[in-house]
């Protein structure tokens, strides 16, 4: 007998707006494609238009009467977030779920955003700390706002080099990638605890997916060529029981931002082996996320490197 896959159900979103970010392909795909199918009116923000246009063009086939934007995004560019956001904000919609999903990871050489950066914090973390900054106002404009922030696994073997924090000195592809993984955790449960304190009404959350067949595992690591990460993860995605499919790796940030029994401030993963497949349950948070005053400097460095501020 066919082993039954994980999945959750997610209430009608009929005149709710999302924003995911990296929603051409894997795990925004994956995200889009559920919110759509339940009735969600979805920004597509990508960085490829022309990606972006198959996705609509895809989602649209399945689902005909469904609203969908492709609208451009470059998350290592902080003009390009100034400017996705600015379009947004002069519309005037309420934003009712913000999934800040898109990434990079371990890329074998170190680069820099257009910001100098170097690209996976500032792409990863930094142009999503200043996404949401910028949408506040549409957020708080909704009746039950959330924003999810995609993290990782790999957080719990991430660290924050606080005089370092752009690899310049020493950098390392994993060590890069966990940080930047690290820092969204912490930004998501921050976020809460600002909201909270400020009355801003949003329910901020983390989550991770386990270990996912996406475009974003396989090629990462390999820019450049194949490399030690290259071919750990390739061996780790053979193994039987080890992996799973977009539709189940999405489950957690789904869950996140729809259920009603998610919780501001909580960390959602896959519940199987090593957090590495199932269905979506509290996370474990690593040691350097628990610590609040780490959480509030953090927050504190980013607006000073993105010159954007919450309030």
């Amino acid at each position: 007998m066919a082993k039954t896959l994980p999945d959750i159900d997610v209430p009608d979103l009929s005149g709710k707006l999302a924003v995911v970010t990296g929603a051409n392909s894997g795990l925004g795909r994956g995200l889009a494609d559920r919110l759509v199918a339940a009735g969600a009116e979805v920004v597509l923000a990508v960085r490829d238009t022309s990606k972006g246009e198959v996705a609509a063009t895809e989602l649209l086939k399945d689902f005909p009467a469904a609203t969908v934007h492709v609208r451009e995004l470059d998350l290592a560019s902080l003009a390009s977030v100034a400017q996705f956001s600015s379009a947004l904000v002069a519309e005037g919609r309420p934003v009712d779920i913000l999934i800040n999903n898109a990434g990079v990871m371990m890329l074998p050489t170190r680069q820099v955003t257009a910001d100098g950066f170097e690209l996976q914090f500032g792409a990863n973390y930094l142009g999503h700390f200043a996404l949401t900054a910028e949408l506040l106002p549409l957020l708080r404009k909704s009746d039950s706002p959330r924003v999810v922030s995609h993290s990782s696994g790999l957080a719990s073997q991430g660290h924050l080099v606080w005089d370092d924090l752009q690899s310049v000195r020493a950098y390392s592809p994993t060590g890069a990638y966990n940080a930047s993984k690290l820092a969204m955790l912490m930004f998501g449960r921050e976020l809460q605890r600002r909201s909270d304190a400020h009355g801003w009404g949003l329910l901020s959350t983390a989550a991770r997916p386990g270990m996912v067949h996406t475009n974003l595992v396989k090629s990462g690591p390999k820019q450049g060529g194949a490399n030690m990460q290259s071919r750990l993860i390739e061996f780790a995605m053979r193994l039987p029981g080890l992996s799973q499919q977009v539709p189940q790796g999405v489950l957690s940030a789904l869950y996140a931002a729809t259920s009603p029994d998610a919780v501001g401030g909580e960390y959602y993963g896959p519940n199987g082996f090593h957090g590495y497949t199932g269905a979506p349950v509290v996370s474990e948070v690593p040691k350097q996320a628990l610590a609040d005053a780490d959480s509030a400097r953090l927050w504190t460095v980013s607006e000073e490197l993105t010159r954007v501020h919450f309030g």
